[in-house]
């Protein structure tokens, strides 16, 4: 961290501005439930016929009940202190931002037209932006020690009032572990998480659960041993797929959007290639960087104009791309992982084993 980064850093926290460590993933809820309700409201309308709910000229349009979901996401937010309530936040404030979302169309035209053409680029487009925004505003700079401190202490309100289950005590342990042994307060934030009451009584928690288990179908899928060879065959059916669906739902060759799914479609493919060429040769770190960079293409580039040019039949396409970002991404992290097991190894001079626990970081600390 350069000193200018650092004491931007030390100016945000002072201001009151910690980032919570698992913004990444209340986004990735948020975004995910966001899209699956604009999706699933397309498909219920179109086959119930596009019903209106009110009657003798009144029409209750379904931004109104995404602005109440919206509304009691604030709620929980503002109403509730510690990190229980904020999966459910940010799945009910998804689905009332998709419920808004999907009637962009009315608002951007002069005859409230639902069905302007342009709308699933649209949205898609704002999805893309809350992403790269929200990333760039948590990313630019690393966690700071202290802020990861703060995430710890954040785990102990709920203790300190309702008590800790084994679970939230274990994810509290984990990120206290992180916390390097001169940062001011580690000691007594341990020792406040020693004194919260053991409390098995939880809410429940079907969002962290459904991550969890999709990260670990994540980290199968990326060791199985053919998975570089799908990988590289899904990479190059997308940039194929996506092009002939373009051209034949498109008007040809001269649509504009159709000129931008084919430019991204070779960037895309151009990622591709590279990859495979590292993969033989190796070097598998730089082939999944390749392909990531393949996916991000498609994700960012090929799909918004896919979405103008043939509406929300490319959202088949998005999904896919998604899975195999989940997929890069795992394996990415496993990689990583190893490194740091290995020159963790190196430092004490014992060999790599990945069976082993993982090592204290003093004998005296529980934590």
């Amino acid at each position: 961290m350069t000193n200018s980064t650092a004491e931007r850093s030390s100016y945000l926290m002072r201001a009151g501005l910690v980032r919570n460590v698992r913004s990444g993933e209340h986004l990735t809820t948020f975004v995910v439930s966001g899209v699956a309700t604009v999706l699933v409201t397309r498909l219920l309308l179109s086959l119930s016929g596009y019903p209106q709910i009110g009657g003798k000229g009144l029409h209750i349009a379904h931004v109104l009940p995404g602005g109440l979901l919206m509304l009691i996401a604030i709620s929980l937010l503002l109403g509730y202190v510690g990190p229980v309530v904020r999966p459910a936040a940010a799945t009910v404030g998804g689905i009332g931002f998709g419920l808004f979302i999907d009637e962009v169309g009315k608002f951007v035209t002069s005859d409230n037209n639902y069905f302007y053409k342009p709308t699933a680029a649209i949205v898609y487009v704002v999805f893309v932006l809350i992403v790269l925004g929200f990333r760039f505003l948590t990313t630019r700079r690393p966690i700071d020690p202290r802020e990861e401190l703060a995430n710890v202490i954040d785990h102990a309100v709920e203790g300190v009032a309702g008590g800790l289950s084994r679970r939230r005590r274990a994810e509290a342990s984990e990120l206290l572990r992180a916390v390097p042994q001169q940062v001011q307060g580690r000691r007594e934030t341990r020792e406040l998480l020693a004194a919260c009451p053991a409390d098995e009584v939880e809410l429940a928690a079907p969002v962290d659960a459904a991550w969890q288990a999709l990260q670990r179908w994540f980290e199968r899928l990326a060791t199985h041993p053919k998975a570089p060879r799908v990988a590289v065959a899904v990479l190059a059916l997308q940039v194929v797929g996506a092009l002939v669906i373009a051209i034949v739902v498109g008007d040809g060759l001269n649509h504009l959007p159709v000129l931008g799914v084919t430019a991204g479609s070779l960037l895309s493919a151009t990622f591709t290639v590279r990859g495979a060429l590292a993969l033989r040769k190796g070097n598998r770190a730089r082939a999944v960087r390749l392909f990531e960079l393949a996916v991000l293409v498609s994700l960012l580039m090929t799909q918004v104009f896919q979405f103008a040019a043939t509406q929300f039949a490319a959202a088949f396409g998005m999904l896919l791309d998604l899975v195999m970002l989940g997929l890069l991404r795992a394996e990415r992290d496993r990689m990583r992982r190893e490194v740091e097991s290995a020159t963790k190894a190196r430092t004490l001079r014992l060999p790599p084993d990945p069976d082993l626990p993982p090592f204290p970081e003093d004998p005296s600390d529980p934590v």
